[in-house]
């Protein structure tokens, strides 16, 4: 099993995640962040810390968000690691609990 990242992530992005991963699986895109399935070794450690609820064990992912899970893996193979936490975009706040952000996603 892995975690997956969810459609919440979409503008939000915040980074608190990778700080605790101890295998270094999250990718960055422009304004979601993805977890690598191949590298991630189901430790839990990041779901508590996304401030935006946006990650998932594989097993729990909502219906509606499904998707992400193949999403994740297609988006991890041309992203780059990151294994620092950034400030969050400024108008994170603003987007966090938002639908419909699929659209949004920039690849």
């Amino acid at each position: 099993m892995t975690y997956v990242v969810t459609e919440n992530c979409i503008k939000c992005k915040y980074t608190d995640c990778v700080e605790v991963c101890p295998v270094d699986c999250f990718h960055e895109g422009p304004n979601f962040l993805a977890i690598d399935p191949d590298e991630c070794i189901d430790c839990a450690l990041c779901e508590p810390e996304c401030p935006a609820g946006a990650i998932f064990a594989e097993d729990d992912v909502p219906q509606t968000q499904q998707h992400f899970i193949a999403l994740n893996a297609e988006l991890c193979a041309g992203w780059p690691v990151i294994t620092q936490r950034k400030p969050a975009p400024p108008d994170a706040a603003e987007w966090d609990g938002k639908s419909d952000k699929l659209k949004l996603l920039e690849r």
